[in-house]
């Protein structure tokens, strides 16, 4: 069964099929999946708003302007086709703690705040190591 409202989708079914996605878009389009551009272009647009003259002055976004492009609609669609699957499958709750981080960090914001940063730091790190 590939969808189970209680079970969600197979992480098998899921790897595979993203694969089989990547590689078709190598083969269609020439563009390989990646996200962490992405956000290095949301932080430049969002301060494009704010200070345009210092977003000038960087010497990254001298060659690549911020702006919306095919990876930063990727980046959304992975946004919306998770709301979209959560919903349909019954499986869509607003919670402000998910129970994993309860368990694991308690409910402390600043415990929990630090920890997110620094695995997101880790990752974006190693995603721009390793070319996106």
């Amino acid at each position: 069964m590939i969808h189970r409202a209680d079970d969600g989708w197979s992480p098998y079914l899921a790897g595979a099929l993203s694969g089989l996605v990547l590689v078709l878009s190598v083969l269609i389009a020439g563009k390989y999946f990646g996200a962490s551009t992405s956000f290095v272009r949301s932080a430049g647009m969002i301060e494009e708003l704010l200070a345009p003259e210092r977003v000038s002055q960087l010497a990254y976004f001298k060659s690549k302007t911020p702006k919306i492009e095919w990876q930063w609609m990727f980046v959304f669609g992975i946004f919306l086709g998770s709301l979209i699957s959560a919903s349909t499958s019954a499986s869509f709750r607003w919670q402000a703690l998910p129970d994993m981080w309860q368990d694991r960090f308690g409910r402390s914001i600043s415990k929990r705040a630090i920890v997110a940063f620094l695995g997101a730091a880790v990752a974006m790190f190693g995603a721009r190591l390793a070319g996106g």
